[in-house]
Parts: structure tokens; sequence; C-alpha cells
């Protein structure tokens, strides 16, 4: 269904003035030639073929090019229809006799390098790939005119962008070659003056907008930048969408997700999507079409850069949405030749806002001269294991110990990145925020019915199949998912939480199908949800007002009190006089406590009040919602000003695990007399130290691995570091009666924190395919091992439970003990039943240290100096 935001840009888009001009339309059939074979080299002249096609496309759209050689590829989508060389496209033109005095201009909207032949004479040449290429034609008669266009996405840029660019890169919108856009003659006295204002009234959210201190500000207000990382994932055509319902549609998805900043990595837009963000107040950062080495003495790569950016200024910056500009993403190189880019850039168009690139060397330089903001993950250099510079609470684990803050600290709505960023000079956005993977959802495969196949996911779907899973793929994609989504919610509440952090960028609310296959978002690479949070519930933590709740820890004995701090995230270009905050704690649909705070909201964050609230009546394991909102002068909620939830688990505090080891048998060794005695009948548990069944296991790892397996554990070697446990969270049956004092959902959540970081997953391969753990682990699709976490066997008259998890270490912790303590239960009841036999425990040996199939994997290396 279409909403109402849809509409309402769709309505904007249909008022808007047309252009009046004397233009002859170029757009339907043209004649193409293909001037190279498969392999890049040149087709003999009476060789060449020609064919109709309609442009604006590309080869690829037109079925003009070569069958892919492989259907295995797994690092991103694959091209059906792939050409790299020069093609040659053909055209004839009518010009008027009206025109007899003008010199006409042809207009491609958007292409690769070009040459333009008119009547079979060379006109000219052009390299632009971020902005339209013009050509002045030397028309002296009107009549029939032939225009021939060479374009060539071989040759013609600098190396380095064919692979180091989202305008290039197959990694998403692929290297196509063709004309997208419009593409037009026009008469020199009809030309547009598009890049000197913008058409319409500039909405007070660009007004005045600018850098002061640590935050952004336009029309008098703060700005907090809710931003998603754009790599141009246009999956039907593989090529950008150069109109505006296209883009009206996109956009206005994001801001139901409560998106208003786009920064594009290491490419710019269109035309029509400045002119969309104008309308709907979505803040726009290009960025020059690079991501490496900025090396001042090449001055091939120098020139093409710094032309691409007064191109895209002059073509681009009248419009209000375009806020900033980047020179390029992770850049590395010289410094000074940065600040000489910005000086220059400046001069141009000084109400923008610029700086050098999207977390250039890693955050490790720090602030320099020159620079307007800064998009980092860190801000400066910080000792291995510290993390007093981090402006993100996740990364990999080349990058971070164990993978940053949210995989490594207690869990907590608490951490912020206050000590990092109190210390900036200018506003600090969060760079590339998230990248928590989900599994992917095999059922997207069927949506691809443009130019692009996923045999990617088929090769992920058939390695799942080969390891007897497949039956649980939707499993794994909806707990990996649901695991994510509060994975989200955390880092992006952490950013929400620093007083002086100016905005985030995800890494993604989208999939991003290339560099190895990275599933981080919560919708597909169609911008479709994947049903596993919806946008209301995203709503919560990704909004102009967030009510936030401040606190050490989620999980609580009942002999405590729930003591916290509520704060306010307020970016709605408003204070409230008022307006009440809410604090309610629901057991069900049933309230428990209800607390009013407040009644003044600043803007910025606020802190409204703190909250006691006494656990000592919940007398059994229990899982509560903490429902913050608020409230107008009459006392009515008004969930469309803010509203946020978290659980809290309370647990009673009565230690009886003692009592209750008391007629089993717990050990990390398994021993010949252990191993008799399961034979009689003795109920064992069994937590094997991290030096039983070395070669099969895995690391814990509690968040879902970072961006992409393959591509990091590449990263990690390469620079002598410890390798991510790579897993995506536990997948597991709420009902089964070993949670019957521990409460949970299916996937991963705060209260399993103690638990997971204690574990070494075993690795279960040779069980059979109907072998399910009673806690599974979910592997990622580079493996897919058979992971488990808790499994059961029945050995002679004996019932063995394997625990993967030092659950002595977990003490400490309310949830640890409620969670031994339950598992303890568990063996003592009648419940404890395995269904799976074993003779005995050579058996058990036999098939945990079974030769494992050979899992070799491909190195995948990224371009950015880790």
């Amino acid at each position: 269904m279409r909403t109402r935001s849809y509409f309402a840009i769709m309505f904007f888009i249909a008022l808007s003035p047309s252009v009046k001009a004397q233009r002859i339309d170029l757009a339907g059939e043209w004649k193409c030639s293909l001037l190279s074979d498969k392999d890049g080299k040149q087709i003999e002249n009476n060789s060449i073929t020609t064919k109709e096609i309609i442009l604006p496309g590309t080869t690829d759209t037109n079925h003009l090019g070569y069958q892919p050689s492989s259907k295995e590829e797994t690092t991103h989508l694959t091209r059906l229809f792939e050409y790299r060389g020069k093609a040659k496209y053909e055209h004839d033109a009518v010009i008027p006799k009206t025109w007899k005095n003008s010199r006409p201009t042809l207009f491609l909207e958007r292409t690769k390098p070009t040459q333009v032949y008119l009547d079979n004479v060379y006109i000219g040449s052009s390299n632009d790939i971020s902005t339209p290429q013009r050509y002045t034609l030397p028309i002296k008669k009107p009549g029939l005119h032939h225009i021939a266009i060479i374009v060539d996405n071989a040759s013609g840029v600098p190396q380095q962008i064919y692979g180091n660019s989202h305008a290039y890169a197959e990694d998403t919108q692929t290297n196509w070659n063709g004309i997208i856009g419009q593409i037009y003659i026009e008469a020199e006295n009809a030309k547009e003056n598009t890049t000197n204002s913008c058409n319409g009234e500039i909405k007070d959210c660009f007004k005045d907008f600018h850098a002061d201190q640590h935050h952004f500000f336009a029309n008098s207000h703060v700005i907090f930048l809710r931003g998603k990382h754009d790599a141009c994932v246009w999956p039907i055509t593989g090529h950008v969408a150069m109109d505006k319902p296209s883009w009206a549609k996109y956009m206005g998805k994001l801001a139901q997700y409560g998106i208003n900043h786009i920064r594009f990595h290491s490419w710019c837009p269109p035309e029509a999507a400045f002119a969309v963000a104008d309308s709907i107040g979505m803040y726009l950062q290009p960025e020059l079409p690079f991501w490496g080495d900025f090396n001042a003495s090449d001055t091939t790569l120098m020139t093409f850069l710094h032309k691409e950016g007064v191109n895209i200024l002059r073509e681009y910056s009248h419009h209000p949405s375009f806020v900033m500009l980047a020179l390029g993403n992770e850049l590395w190189g010289s410094i000074e030749k940065m600040k000489e880019f910005t000086d220059d850039f400046r001069k141009i168009a000084p109400h923008i806002l610029y700086t050098f690139g999207s977390n250039y060397y890693l955050g490790y330089q720090g602030i320099k001269t020159g620079m307007d903001y800064f998009t980092t993950c860190r801000i400066g250099g910080e000792g291995w294991g510290k993390y007093n510079t981090h402006t993100r609470g996740s990364f990999s684990y080349a990058d971070a110990y164990e993978g940053g803050m949210i995989n490594h600290f207690y869990p907590n709505s608490s951490l912020n990145f206050d000590e990092a960023c109190d210390k900036a000079t200018v506003p600090v956005i969060s760079h590339e925020t998230g990248q928590f993977q989900t599994y992917p959802d095999f059922n997207e495969i069927k949506k691809y019915t443009g130019v692009l196949y996923p045999y990617n996911m088929e090769v992920f779907c058939k390695r799942l199949e080969n390891a007897g899973m497949l039956d649980q793929a939707e499993d794994f994609h909806k707990a990996s998912g649901m695991w994510s989504a509060l994975l989200y919610k955390a880092d992006i509440e952490m950013d929400l939480r620093t007083k002086n952090m100016a905005g985030f960028q995800l890494l993604d609310i989208q999939d991003y199908p290339g560099q190895g296959s990275a599933y981080v978002g919560i919708m597909d690479a169609f911008m479709d949800s994947k049903g596993i949070v919806s946008k209301e519930q995203w709503r919560q933590w990704c909004s102009p007002v967030v009510p936030l709740l401040i606190s050490d820890k989620y999980c609580f004995n009942n002999s405590e009190h729930l003591k916290a701090n509520i704060k306010v995230a307020n970016y709605s270009g408003t204070h409230f006089n008022n307006t009440q905050v809410y604090c309610q704690i629901k057991q069900g649909n049933k309230s428990k406590d209800f607390i009013v705070l407040g009644g003044f909201i600043k803007e910025g964050l606020d802190s409204i009040g703190n909250i006691d609230i006494d656990l000592s009546r919940f007398k059994e394991p229990i899982c509560l919602t903490m429902e913050l909102g608020f409230l107008d002068d009459t006392g009515m909620a008004q969930k469309g000003i803010g509203y946020n939830t978290y659980q809290i688990w309370v647990y009673p505090n009565e230690n009886q695990t003692e009592q209750l080891k008391k007629g089993l048998i717990i050990t990390n060794k398994m021993t010949d007399e252990i191993g008799r005695k399961l034979l009689n009948g003795a109920k064992v548990l069994f937590m094997p130290d991290s030096t039983e069944f070395v070669k099969y296991q895995v690391g814990g790892l509690f968040m879902t691995d970072y961006w992409n397996y393959r591509m990091f554990k590449t990263i990690c070697e390469n620079n002598k570091k410890a390798v991510s446990p790579g897993t995506l969270g536990i997948l597991t049956n709420p009902e089964h009666p070993i949670f019957n004092y521990f409460p949970t959902e299916m996937h991963t959540n705060w209260q399993w924190f103690p638990i997971i970081k204690e574990s070494h997953p075993a690795i279960l391969d040779n069980m059979g395919k109907e072998y399910k753990p009673i806690v599974q682990v979910i592997d990622n699709i580079e493996r897919n091992h058979k992971l488990g976490l808790i499994f059961e066997f029945q050995i002679g008259k004996g019932k063995l439970l394997i625990c993967m998890s030092n659950l002595e270490k977990t003490l400490e912790y309310p949830e640890g003990k409620a969670f031994y303590e339950s598992v303890l239960r568990y063996m003592h009841s009648d419940n404890f039943c395995p269904n799976t036999h074993l003779s005995d425990i050579n058996a058990l040996k036999t098939m945990l240290q079974q030769k494992l199939e050979n899992k070799n994997m491909d190195k995948l290396n990224n371009i950015s100096q880790y």
C-alpha cells in the first residue's frame, strides 16, 4: 500500500513547473554496435554487427553483451549481459529551420567517457561521469544530421576508478555501458538556467544550514543527521535511477523509517535525486568518485577528481538539499592535497560544508584544518583494546579489539561516545554505523527479474542444503535479523546519548549485494522490508524525538531497584513546554508502574529525571517491557511525538545453584569413569573447556558478524589479528522446558551476554540432518557449520547434556545464575529425555572429532588499508 508521504512527494513533482524549451528529445530507438569482444579486444570492422536498441538505457538493459562465464560468483550479483569496451550508438536528428542562428547543444545526462561524431566528423570527447556531458554541435544547416556517440566503459578515466568508486564498481550499479537519463539536443537560446537558483520555496530545514562547534544548525535549530549510506544499489536496471518517481519512492521509504540524510559513498546522484530531496527535506552528501590513495603525485587521478568536484558543484550546488561534500571514502595519502581541494571547492560553493573524506585514514589522523565536519569511526588513534576514541559501537575484529564496544562491554543503555566527541572542534558524524549481518532470505531470489542475477544467493542456498540445514533457512533469517535490529537500536542510541554527536550514517538500512555479499540491512536490496522490524518499531529509535532509558544494565535480581535516568534526544526543531515524559513498566499488556517526569523538554539531548523502581514484587523470572512516551497537558499519551521500549529481565535472588547440582554429575572433562556412570543411568552436565575439541569448535560472538566474514577474515589474517568467530546469533525454541526459568525469544537478546561470551560452540556437521541442538548458533554463509551451544544425548541408560559455555563463570550475573539454574532444573525433570541415542562416550568423541569437510574460502581483500 502506498503511503501518504509517497503521494505527497508525487503531488509536489506533478506541480513542479515544466521546462518549455526548444528541444529535440533523442529518447527512443538508436542503433548500437559493440566494438569489443568478450576479452576486450577490438572487433574487426567486417565482423561488427549493429542492432536496434532503446535509449536511455545500457547494453545490459538492451540485452547486448556476453553471457556470464560462471554461475559461481559470490562476491556480488552477476550481470546477465556483461560488456566492457567501446560501444557505438547512432541516431539521426532533424534540426528545424528555426534554429538557423543557434548553436545546438547535445545533452547526455549520465554516461561514461564518450567521443561524439556529427555527420561522421569528430566533435570532441568527455570523461565527465558525475554530471551531464554537453557538446556544442557545429550545425550550420537545418535538416537531417547523423549523430554517433562512442561510449567506453573500459578506458578514459584513471585506472583506480573502475574498482574504487560506486560510479563504476561491479559490486552495486555495475560498470555499465550506455547513456541514461535525459538525452536531447537543445537550441542555445533555450538552455535552462539550472545552476544559479532553485525553483520553489526553500524548506525551513535547509535555511542557513551551517556547522557551529559540535553541531549542525538550520533555521536557528540544531540538526541531527539520521543518515543512510548509499552505494547505488538498483538491482533491476544495474544503474542508478534517473527519474523523480523512482527517487520519490526511495526517499519516501527512507523518510518512513526516520531517515533525513543520505551519504552517497564515492559517487554523486543525478538531478532527480536532488530535486526530490529539496521537496521532502532530505540532507544530501555526495562524494567524489573515489576510494583509496589520494596520491598528490598521481596527476592523472588528481586532475580527474578535481574536475569531477568542480563539475558536481557547478551542476548541483544550487539545490538546498546539497549541504555537504566529501572527497571520497576512507582516503589516505596527501592531507595537504585534500585541503587544497576543499579550499578550491569552497571558493566555488562557499555555502556547502566540506570534509577531506568519509572516514579518511580510518579516523586515525583526526580533525585537520580545512574540515567543516568529520565523518569517522574514531577521532585519532587509540591503544589496542581501548575504545576512548570510538564514534560507533561495532567494528571488524581487524579494526578494534573484540569488534568494538557493543560486543565487548556488559549490555547497558548508558554507553556513549562522549569521551571522543567532547574533544572534537567540528561536528562529528558516525561513519557506517552498524554493519550487523543477517542470514539471507532465499525467497528474494525470484525478485531478480532484470539485468542482474543473484547466483551468489543460489550458491549460498546450495551450501546450506549440502549442510543439511536448508529447512532452517527462514528461521536463520528471522532469528539473525531480529537480533541485528536490536543491535542497530543499541548503536543508534549510543549516538543519541552522546551530547556532542552530530549524526550517524548507517551501513545500512538496505542490503549491500557486493563485496562478498553483505546482508546487513533491515530491508533487502530492493528496499523491501525483510519482515524483521516494522517501520513503526524502527522509528522508536530513529526519529526527530527519541525518549531514552539510561541504565547500566538490563538484567536485575528482584532484591534490587531499577535505578535509571530518562533523557530525550529532541531534534524536532522545537522545544516542548507542557509535554511530560511517562515511564511505564508492563508485564504483557498489564501496567505495573506508571511514572510521570518533566514538563519542559529543550532541543538537543535533555535529561528529564530519574526513576527508582522496587523490583521485589516479581517473584518469578520475567521479562518486562519498559515503555517511554509523552503526555500532553491533559495527561493523554502522544505517540506522534516519540515512543520507545526496552526489555528488562528480573530474576529471583535465590541462590539454589549448589542444591540443584545434587544428583547430577557436572564436569568439564569426559573421563572413562563418567562414561561408565552414564551407561548405568547417570545424568551428566558436560561443559567442555576450550581445550577440548579445539579443531571442532568456533569462538563465542555475542553480536552478529560484522559486514562480511570472508572479507574481514582475509584482513584479520593479513594483519595477524584474531579472526571473528563469524556467527550470527542463536536460534532456539522459547517453549523448550530448559527455559522454564529463563525467559527468552527464538533469537539472541541482552540476557544471553554472559552465556555467549563464555561459549565456544561445537561443530556438529557430522550429526544427521534431523539432529537439532536445543540452542543452535547460526553460522555465516561461507562456512555453514551446524553449531551447537546446548545439545543432548541418551547414552546407555544415562542422559547427557552438553553446554559449550562455562556456566560457572556466569554466576556473578543474575541472568547467568538464572540460566544455570534453569538448566539444572530441566535436568532433574521428566522433560530431560533426549531423543538421540549413542552407544557410549567413544561414539560421542568420534562424532565430535570426526574429520570435517574442508571448507576453504578464497581471500577477499578490501580497498581500505587496515
